[in-house]
């Protein structure tokens, strides 16, 4: 199992100095949550807490992600990052490629892209970005990904990205491990298909094995069952060695920690608080 501790919705000058204990305290990854703006109203409902709501994310401080990862890969060595996940089908897929191949270049290649659809139809509105068709963007946004870091030549022509032939240098020496967020059925289908791993928001144990098993059912259908696979999940259960273990048995890989419930509207907790926890949990999960 590998322990990647949650950073984010907290005050800015939390980040580095929790990038850096993390990564002292033996925590293989961080992971960084993705949020544009907080809109004043709302049709969607919040898909991943039981009713829907969005009020605990009104006054939540929330750093534009990929600029957080590159401050915290500056102020370590070895940890990885991890969105978690970014919203990538409200953004421009191009610009997003060159912000994500200078972190790799800056970081030596210490970025996994979690990417995802955003559930507010608003954050569509706000980035001039059709709500329609958006699962179809990102199986796109995805494809173009993956051709822009080759450093050749790469033009797309789908059915919503036209990409004349252009060449993006530096170049990543590894290619970015992409993983995708979500949990209804076009998600898993486009983790299985054309990611190299899934990230689950929060289930259940009964849900998330019911996930895994879907995942391993369309990799077996899609033919990449052989593809090295990571699956990541919220650590509610990872506060016991057989929590831990159970969630091994079927078949996660990686375990994010957190000490707060935003969902029921904790308040943060003062840095050094947050430091001792995340040192106690390595202490007794990760070194032990």
């Amino acid at each position: 199992m590998r322990f990647s501790y949650q950073i984010g919705m907290s005050d800015a000058d939390h980040y580095l100095p929790l990038a850096q204990a993390a990564e002292a305290a033996g925590f293989e990854g961080i992971t960084i949550p993705d949020s544009i703006c907080y809109p004043q109203e709302a049709s969607s409902k919040y898909p991943y807490n039981k009713d829907g709501s969005r009020e605990f994310l009104e006054s939540v401080p929330f750093l534009e992600s990929l600029i957080a990862v590159a401050a915290m890969a500056a102020v370590t060595d070895k940890i990885r990052f991890a969105t978690f996940v970014y919203k990538l089908a409200v953004r421009q897929v191009a610009v997003v490629a060159k912000q994500v191949q200078s972190i790799q270049a800056l970081s030596g290649n210490r970025f996994d892209f979690g990417v995802g659809i955003s559930p507010w139809e608003e954050d569509f509105a706000v980035c001039d970005v059709p709500w329609e068709k958006r699962g179809l963007r990102l199986d796109e946004q995805i494809d173009i990904l993956r051709g822009l870091e080759t450093g050749e030549f790469f033009g797309y022509d789908g059915e919503i990205h036209k990409l004349p032939a252009i060449k993006m240098c530096p170049a990543p020496t590894a290619p970015t491990p992409i993983l995708v967020g979500g949990h209804a059925e076009p998600a898993l289908r486009r983790a299985a298909k054309a990611g190299d791993g899934w990230m689950c928001a929060g289930a259940d144990m009964e849900q998330l094995e019911g996930y895994i098993r879907r995942l391993h059912e369309l990799r077996a259908e899609y033919g990449t069952s052989d593809r090295t696979f990571r699956i990541y999940t919220t650590g509610q259960d990872a506060f016991t060695e057989a929590g831990i273990r159970k969630l091994e048995d079927i078949g996660v890989t990686d375990v994010i920690i957190g000490f707060r419930n935003v969902y029921e509207m904790e308040p943060d907790k003062p840095l050094d608080e947050k430091i001792a926890m995340l040192n106690w949990y390595a202490g007794e999960f990760i070194k032990g």
